[in-house]
């Protein structure tokens, strides 16, 4: 590795300019220690940084980029796209299409609404649920992050199912006060808190998590959601920018068989663009405004960049063994973390849905947020600096989801497999 000097003087002149030096928090590698790396470049499975050091990338800008930085493809329709202009502000085929393309992946959306990112895509969301239902309170459950919407900026108070109190400076108690958390993993705490409130209008959890790490649904879980929610009219919103087009082209609820009533996306259906959107029923979306009295709106959404990349990337997913062999280059790095944890004397937990992956520095099961708090995050910490000394980019935060793309291949899997065996040892070596 080279001396990344180049980064360490952009982050002095960020420091100075934007808040924490970073426009979003997890940038700044304050759960990991050090100073970030500025990236210049993306190619395939690989990121450089300015200083000229190239990195196997498992974040894959968060999520997004499924297919690898820069597809051809995607740049391509990107291209074509930008020579007929950035925004119109008005209606195009692009985002026809691109709607199409979701509402025949995905079970639940019958409609769906473009918008910018996936925090508009849940607070557009839970808005309709509210419009359509004529309540007023919603159940979140602890660890799941639905972006900063100041009713979702909440954790939980004392007891299982809870009204919350707000994680956030600058969000009064009172907008969290129709806000009830539940633990994931737990249906009766559901059934509990729709009965003692009496005015639920939707529960919203990622079905799954990918924000507390990687945690895999029980068995039967979801299904017990629907029953619940169902049985009491309740709205149910799979939050899907993380899990949409990811663990299936059709997500999580394709992948489980179970069908909410409104499912946001973002990340994958942007092809790495800003979009997000959100969806399901046709009679709770013709609520929404100009069919509805439920106001949203948004100037870029459905801009014609982000939709060009959108279409392209979900043209590519569709085609047949794609998500056969994702599945088994995430399998195959799965398997060699796993054997490179073997020979350490600390705790670890590998979790792993599709090409969702997180390694807890925690003993497992890990089923819940309560769980995941367990983990070692200064340990998580030395992994991850010693990992990016070996060229390898993982989240800079233990309760970050890490991601597989089309782009990795044999060889970029051996060569993590390689550097996560050296710094275990390292590791163990310093415990």
């Amino acid at each position: 590795m080279k001396e990344t000097v180049e980064s360490l003087r952009l982050w002095d002149a960020a420091l100075a300019r934007i808040p924490g030096g970073v426009n979003s928090p997890v940038r700044a590698f304050k759960a990991v220690g050090g100073s970030p790396r500025f990236i210049r470049s993306g190619r395939g499975a690989w990121l450089s940084d300015v200083d000229g050091n190239d990195y196997i990338d498992y974040v894959g800008s968060w999520g997004p980029l499924i297919l690898g930085h820069a597809h051809p493809e995607v740049l391509g329709a990107i291209s074509d796209a930008l020579a007929r202009g950035t925004s119109f502000g008005a209606c195009t085929e692009a985002e026809v299409e691109l709607a199409s393309l979701i509402a025949d992946a995905v079970p639940s959306i019958d409609k769906v609404r473009l918008v910018n990112s996936g925090t508009e895509a849940t607070m557009s969301a839970i808005r309709a649920a509210r419009g359509f239902t004529g309540r007023s309170d919603i159940i979140k459950v602890v660890g799941c992050y639905h972006g900063h919407a100041d009713y979702l900026l909440v954790e939980a108070g004392s007891g299982a199912t809870t009204f919350g109190v707000p994680t956030s400076a600058g969000v009064p108690a009172s907008f969290v006060r129709h806000t009830l958390l539940v633990p994931y993993n737990d249906a009766q705490a559901v059934e509990d808190a729709i009965t003692g409130s009496g005015d639920v209008a939707c529960m919203i959890l990622e079905p799954i998590p990918g924000n507390m790490g990687v945690v895999e649904p029980d068995d039967g879980y979801l299904r017990e959601l629907r029953e619940i929610t169902q049985r009491h009219s309740v709205v149910l919103i799979f939050d899907e920018v993380m899990s949409g087009f990811r663990v299936a082209y059709g997500g999580a609820q394709e992948r489980y068989g179970v069908v909410p009533d409104m499912t946001c996306l973002g990340k994958i259906v942007g092809g790495g663009m800003p979009v997000g959107a959100y969806g399901g029923r046709a009679d709770i979306l013709s609520r929404v405004a100009p069919d509805g009295p439920v106001y949203q709106a948004g100037t870029l959404s459905g801009n014609p960049l982000a939709t060009a990349a959108g279409i392209a990337t979900l043209r590519l997913l569709v085609e047949p063994g794609v998500y056969e062999r994702l599945d088994a280059l995430s399998a195959r790095l799965a398997a060699a973390l796993k054997r490179a944890t073997e020979g350490v004397d600390f705790p670890t937990a590998l979790a792993r849905v599709g090409s969702m992956l997180c390694l807890f520095f925690a003993d497992g099961p890990i089923r819940n947020y309560e769980d995941a708090g367990r983990a070692d995050t200064a340990r998580y910490g030395r992994y991850f600096q010693a990992m990016l000394d070996q060229g390898v980019y993982l989240p800079p935060a233990q309760f970050e989801a890490f991601f597989v793309s089309l782009a990795h291949g044999d060889d970029e899997i051996d060569a993590t497999a390689r550097a996560a065996e050296q710094a275990l040892l390292q590791l163990d070596a310093a415990s």
